[in-house]
C-alpha cells in the first residue's frame, strides 16, 4: 500500500512539473500599435499578428490578387476612437477588421465592419466600409516580421506598414 501511494505521488508530481513547460513562442505574435503611442487622447489602435518570413518567399505567403487578413492568425483589428476619413470616406468611431489585396506594385486596403474574425475565411464584401488602393514602395532593408506604425501627418495620421522589401502608407484624415 505504501508503494502504491508513493507511485501515485510520483506520477502526480511528474505530471504537475510537465504541465509547467511552455510549448514555445507563437510563430506570429500579437502586436498592438496606438496613436499617440503613450498616453494622451488616443485616436486609433490596431491589433495584428506579426507573421515572420523565416526564409520564405513573401509572394507565396501573400499571393497577388488574393485576399489577405493583413497580418496573421485573427484578422487585423482597427479601432477608431474618433471619426476619421480614408479616401474621403468618413469612418465612424468603432472597431473594424482590415484586409488587403496585393497586386503588382500596389495594395488595396479594405476596412470592413466585421469584428472578431479569424483569418479571411468568413470575409463578406457587403460589410466593406472603405477600400483604398495605395502604392507599394521597394525598400533596400528587408523586414523579417510584418510591421505597422502610426505617424502624425498634416491632415491626421498615417499608417505605415511593411514586410520583406515592401512598404506602404494608408492615410487617415480628420
Amino acid at each position: 500500500m505504501k508503494n502504491l501511494l508513493l507511485i501515485l505521488l510520483l506520477v502526480f508530481v511528474s505530471n504537475f512539473t510537465n504541465a509547467q513547460n511552455f510549448r514555445g513562442l507563437d510563430k506570429s505574435p500579437l502586436d498592438m500599435i496606438e496613436y499617440p503611442a503613450r498616453g494622451g487622447n488616443t485616436l486609433a489602435r490596431i491589433l495584428y499578428g506579426r507573421p515572420q518570413l523565416e526564409g520564405r518567399d513573401i509572394t507565396r505567403l501573400v499571393p497577388e490578387g488574393q485576399l489577405w487578413r493583413f497580418g496573421a492568425n485573427e484578422a487585423t483589428e482597427l479601432t477608431l476612437y474618433t471619426p476619421m476619413k480614408v479616401n474621403d470616406k468618413k469612418i465612424d468611431a468603432g472597431s473594424y477588421t482590415m484586409y488587403a489585396i496585393p497586386q503588382n506594385d500596389q495594395i488595396t486596403i479594405i476596412i470592413n465592419s466585421a469584428t472578431h474574425v479569424w483569418g479571411a475565411f468568413s470575409y463578406n464584401k457587403k460589410m466593406d466600409v472603405v477600400r483604398m488602393t495605395v502604392p507599394l514602395r521597394q525598400a533596400t532593408v528587408s523586414l523579417e516580421a510584418f510591421s505597422m506604425a502610426f505617424q502624425k501627418s498634416n491632415t491626421g495620421i498615417d499608417l505605415h506598414f511593411g514586410w520583406g522589401n515592401y512598404r506602404g502608407t494608408l492615410p487617415f484624415s480628420k
